[in-house]
């Protein structure tokens, strides 16, 4: 298993790459983020899992790069947001 944490910027760096990434391994990944629990890091990990955005800011300080949007299907964000956490947590309850 993996989880997005700290892995934001460099996946929607190459998103064709990254997009096929997270279709083939869709169920070993997890969600997670590593930088302060905000409304603004969440946002930005959700746009650029869920839109198709283009060259927009990653926010953070490292790097001086804009990321893309990887726009993934609906039955592949539920893994990574939810249900691959609970095969790996037995009674994990969301």
């Amino acid at each position: 298993y993996v989880d997005t944490g700290e892995r934001i910027g460099e996946l929607c760096r190459q998103p064709y790459s990254a997009w096929q990434f997270m279709i083939d391994y869709q169920d070993r990944i997890l969600f997670g983020v590593d930088i302060p629990n905000d409304r603004r890091t969440y946002q930005t990990y959700f746009r650029a899992l869920e839109t198709m955005d283009e060259y927009f800011d990653y926010g953070r300080k490292q790097g001086r790069y804009a990321i893309y949007g990887l726009h993934l299907p609906d039955d592949v964000l539920e893994k990574v947001y939810h249900l691959n956490a609970m095969k790996v947590i037995p009674g994990l309850s969301i």
